[in-house]
């Protein structure tokens, strides 16, 4: 009835699972450490307010495919007065109202953005 290949997937296919669980379980993991990571690094950095300039601006997409929706995080990055430059994640009305080139006053903590007081002209 059952063959020796049939021997082969009742024994290989759990294993093939339990790997893909494992590694899905890792990358949730990893993704989760690295955040909680990046907080405490903000956390112990102190919060600076510096003259900065808006020199780039991106959105990065993901997901859409299928029946699942699409997600949109936005990006600025500002260069200070020291030439240093940190990339921000911001809200999309941030994104939306900011253009490469705005000059203000950027109040930070590493690299999560408290405000950025755009100069009148």
């Amino acid at each position: 009835m059952y063959g020796p290949g049939d021997q082969f997937m009742f024994s290989a296919v759990p294993v093939l699972v339990g790997i893909t669980f494992i590694i899905v379980i890792g990358i949730f993991i990893f993704t989760m450490v690295k955040g909680l990571t990046q907080y405490a690094a903000n956390n112990e950095k102190p919060i600076e307010t510096v003259p900065a300039r808006i020199i780039g601006k991106r959105p990065h997409t993901w997901g859409g495919a299928g029946d699942t929706s699409a997600h949109t995080s936005y990006y600025v990055t500002f260069e200070v007065e020291s030439g240093e430059r940190i990339e921000i994640p911001v809200q999309d009305n941030f994104y939306g109202m900011h253009v490469e080139g705005d000059t203000g006053m950027l109040t930070h903590q590493g690299t999560r953005m408290m405000s950025f007081e755009r100069e009148r002209i």
